[in-house]
């Protein structure tokens, strides 16, 4: 039987494209980014408030870093960002031509390395890839010239054990597993974990998979863009629960809180016809859930 789960409104926002929600146990806050909108923000659930940083270009993902402040994937390269003063410091160049990708979702791993894949924008070929930062060095993890490229990179997430790493390709509603060996940095062959129905006039249809993140269980939790809800899967790819989100295009999740059982949503305008936005006003807000099951503290991304 598949758990159903309700949500509500925490900040009412409303950012154009709101992704990668990020919980910093040693603030007890949640970081998350405007990519449209140029923005990396931090929200404090106890007060309310929502404090806002430019960013330079669009952020596609941002990691905690162990020397404190934030490791960032903007469109034009990676970045340490410091919230205590607003400083940039450029750590290395986009490896791809930022006229037709930028950074997308990503991640820190066990390691301490910053994953952030890419998203090709034309969406016509799977050319974007999943690309490292390990001690300020950049290089390629997998992509095009290994036959693994993807349209959209999104959904990354690795298992409780190190084991697994997962990516999913929105446009082509497909999720990937690898396995990985975490001590390498590297992969081993890809699978379909997950394929989600593509038509959308099917009375089942239920939104495309974007971002995720994986619980202590090893259950995968993606968030369905356009489906206006999360799914969890199990290790084995079955639904085992559904959080409903009164919004249609949910982007990305987060496990934060003091138990790390409290699941942040993030949520997008950007794309949505009047009708819809008329309908869905908090379209663009953070939502949030709890949940039985926690999550788990996302490593730090070591310099």
């Amino acid at each position: 039987m598949i758990k159903n789960y309700p949500s509500e409104i925490v900040l009412d926002c409303r950012a154009r494209l709101g992704e990668c929600p990020l919980w910093s146990a040693r603030e007890q806050m949640l970081y998350w980014v405007d990519i449209a909108g140029c923005t990396i923000n931090r929200f404090d659930p106890q007060s309310g408030r929502n404090q806002s940083w430019p960013t330079l270009c669009e952020p596609g993902c941002i990691g905690l870093a162990a020397s404190g402040g934030l490791v960032a994937a903007l469109r034009d390269g990676w970045y340490r960002f410091y919230p205590d003063h607003g400083g940039w410091t450029k750590i290395a160049d986009a490896p791809y031509d930022i006229a037709k990708m930028r950074f997308n979702d990503g991640r820190c791993d066990a390691a301490g390395r910053f994953w952030a894949g890419a998203m090709f924008e034309p969406r016509t070929a799977e050319a974007a890839g999943m690309y490292c930062l390990e001690r300020g060095k950049a290089r390629l993890g997998w992509g095009a010239p290994q036959g693994l490229g993807v349209k959209v990179s999104n959904g990354l997430g690795f298992s409780p054990d190190g084991k697994t790493v997962y990516q999913s390709d929105t446009p082509n509603h497909v999720v990937y597993q690898f396995p990985f060996d975490v001590s390498q940095g590297k992969i081993g062959a890809r699978q379909v974990f997950v394929k989600r129905p593509e038509d959308k006039a099917a009375a089942d249809y239920d939104g495309r998979p974007d971002g995720a993140a994986v619980d202590t269980a090893g259950c995968y939790w993606s968030a369905q863009y356009e489906g206006g809800c999360v799914l969890q899967f199990s290790p084995e790819g079955a639904i085992m629960g559904r959080i409903q989100v009164p919004v249609k295009r949910t982007t990305m999740l987060a496990f934060g809180g003091i138990d790390f059982r409290t699941i942040y949503i993030t949520t997008a305008r950007d794309g949505a016809s009047a009708d819809e936005l008329l309908s869905q006003p908090q379209a663009g807000g953070i939502y949030a859930c709890k949940v039985e099951v926690a999550g788990r503290a996302e490593p730090y991304y070591q310099d």
